[in-house]
Parts: structure tokens; sequence; C-alpha cells
């Protein structure tokens, strides 16, 4: 039996998140022959997933560097993944989401005309620069992949409008959703000290705030808004986990260290992350995946940005787009800790991203598409349909 050669290509921490299980269930199945790459176009965050999902890339670029641009990310990459991709010759590449790693990855496997699988496709905002580069670059996977694998069906609709054939779209589930099927532990000890110190007993609201587009002015209203969140309710802890990007490290130091009932913590790893997430009482973001996961786990959520390539947790009542003035995200995070039946009917709200099953979707899809089954595998309801 000829096997298929897949590999699987990322860069970041969120992609490794949501390709670690799907990459587990490749080598499950005899009929591929898997190969792991990775860019490191984020290092040590990328580490720490690699290492917690047991994941050992065949081929590491190592392409980090200190206060890294755009370009130089897209440059490195290209040239070395086209250097391993006339090497190995997959039969095709699997990339993930919006990355720079997940465009050039696209664009390196078309230069070598090898077959491309989008994995979380189809996402949109119809904004060029928001976010800002991900909107683009995941347009522009689009343009480049064979197959795409879109999460809700909103995500095949998007595509079927660019021009995408329906019978190139398998809608999945995200697989972010299969990853916290193996993360979250109701008995789970934190790794992080900062973490394991966290008095879960208070109310906790879990924050990230990273994005390119809230550089600036828009991250120091984000950081004032906590701040003044922190000292109105006694009963209240803020954890900020806080990116390594020195933009954005750098400014949430400066207006929060020493405050009230903030804490700043270094960036965690996976397993902290969803069961911080499962134990906080609410979540406010400026992060895409973080949009899946907390309605995966019954949290209410709070986006610090102006729009989202997600609208199906904001249909289903889970989610609130608050963009990024102080007093907005000051006055609806209060809103949510002032009224039980607001937060009730967030936190109650349906899930529209997944059922656990996505990366078994992927494979079979793979293996239907290869010739190795006859029928391709029931698509993902989220409910919402």
């Amino acid at each position: 039996m000829q096997k298929i050669k897949v590999m699987t290509i990322f860069g970041t921490r969120p992609e490794a998140v949501k390709m670690a299980p799907l990459i587990k269930e490749l080598k499950s199945h005899e009929e591929f022959e898997t190969a792991v790459c990775v860019t490191a176009q984020h290092r040590d965050m990328l580490d720490q997933v690699l290492a917690q999902f047991e994941i050992v890339p065949d081929h590491d670029l190592n392409i980090m560097k200190p206060r890294q641009e755009l370009l130089e990310i897209t440059t490195s990459a290209l040239i070395g993944l086209s250097d391993i991709f006339k090497k190995s010759a997959p039969d095709i590449v699997l990339v993930h989401g919006d990355t720079t790693t997940t465009f050039v990855a696209s664009l390196a496997a078309f230069y070598n005309k090898i077959s491309i699988g989008h994995v979380e496709a189809g996402l949109r905002t119809f904004i060029k620069y928001f976010p800002y580069p991900e909107e683009i670059n995941r347009k522009l996977t689009g343009c480049l992949a064979d197959i795409h694998f879109a999460p809700t069906a909103l995500n095949r609709d998007n595509l079927i409008k660019e021009g995408i054939k329906s019978e190139d779209i398998y809608v999945t589930g995200n697989t972010v959703i299969d990853s916290i099927k193996s993360t979250v532990d109701k008995n789970y000890r934190f790794e992080n000290a900062a973490m394991a110190a966290v008095d879960f007993s208070k109310r906790i609201i879990a924050v990230t705030a990273h994005r390119r587009e809230n550089f600036g002015e828009p991250l120091e209203n984000i950081c004032r808004a906590l701040g003044r969140i922190a000292e109105r309710y006694e009963d209240v802890e803020i954890v900020y986990a806080v990116h390594r990007n020195p933009l954005v490290s750098e400014t949430a130091h400066r207006i929060l260290d020493g405050h009230t009932r903030v804490l700043l913590v270094e960036p965690l790893g996976p397993r902290d992350m969803h069961n911080f997430l499962d134990r906080c009482y609410l979540v406010l973001t400026d992060s895409g995946g973080l949009q899946e996961e907390a309605p995966a786990l019954g949290k209410p959520m709070l986006v610090m940005r102006n729009e989202t390539e997600r609208p199906e947790a904001v249909a289903a009542g889970t989610v609130k787009i608050v963009g990024t003035d102080e007093n907005v995200i000051f006055q609806k995070a209060c809103a949510l800790l002032d009224n039980n039946v607001l937060y009730s009917s967030m936190a109650n709200a349906v899930n529209p991203y997944g059922d656990g099953m996505a990366s078994e979707r992927i494979a079979l899809a793979l293996l239907y598409k290869y010739g190795f089954r006859p029928d391709p595998p029931k698509q993902f309801l989220s409910g919402l349909e």
C-alpha cells in the first residue's frame, strides 16, 4: 500500500494547540506517512506546546529573531520551507488558520506543486487590516488551498462566495475543541507557580491582549480599564497572561505593575491555559482562538476588538464585541459582574465550534480524497444552522 505523505506545518503556540490533536489522529491511521515541520515563528511559546503534547518536529526552521518584522518571517520561512519540500516531497501539506507561517507554507507548497489542505478555513472579517495580518493571510491561503476544512457552516458559506467549489470544502468543527477534551481536568494542578497561587474562590477574570492592531493607545486603554475593574470589586481578581512581544509586555507592566488585585503572568502552556479558562469567571481578550475555547467551557467573553472573524459565538450569545474604548470595556465588564441574569444567559449559551471530532473528520476526508474510503465524513452541525 502506498501511503499518503502528509506534512503538518505551523509556527506559533495557537497553531500548535490546534494541530496537536490532528497530528495524533493522522498517526493513528496506517494509510498516512506523517511528518511535522515547525518554522518556530514564536520559539518559546511554541516549545511549551510541543513539550506538553509530546510532539517532536521532523523539521525545525527556528526562524525567530528579536523584534522580528513580518517581512523577515516571510522571507526566512519561504526559503526554508521550499528547501524542505524539495527534499521530502510530501503529497499534501496541512496548514492552520491565519498566521504568516500559514500563508508562506501555502505559497512555498504552491511553488513546488504540492497539494495544500487548509485547517480552520473560511474565517473572515472582510476588513483588510483587521485583524492584521491575519485577514489577508487566511484569504491568500484560501486562494492557494486545494482542500478546505471549515470549522462551521458559516465558514463554508464564506468560501463558496469566494468561488471555492463545495466539493472541496468539509465542515469539521474546530480542532481546538478536540484539544480541550484532552487538557481540561477538574483535579488539574497548574505548572505555572503564579497560577498555582491564584485563589479561585474569588471571581477571576482571565485576560489576554496582544493583537498588532491594538498596539499603542488601544492596548493602553485596555490596561487602564482592567485597573479600574480590579479597583471596583474586592471579590474580583484579574489574571493577565502577557504576551512576550515587548510592545505588549512593556505596556502591560508600565500600567498595571503593582496594581491592586491584578496579576501579570508569563504566557501559559496549553494545559495551564485551558484549565485556567475552565476555572475563571469571565474572559476578556482580543485573541481569536480564545473565542472558541471560552464558549466550549461555558465562560462569558468580552472581545476587545471592533470586529471578529468568529461571529458564531456572538450569534449564540456567549461572546460580546466591546472594542478598545476604556469606558466601554469597564462598563460591559461591570454589567456582567453586577447582573447574574445577564451572566447566566451568556454562560449557558450554545457552543457553536465543535464536538471534539474535528481531527477525525479531517483524517477521514483525506482518506476519501485519496481513494482510501468510499464516502466523505459526515459534516459537523453546530445547532445554529
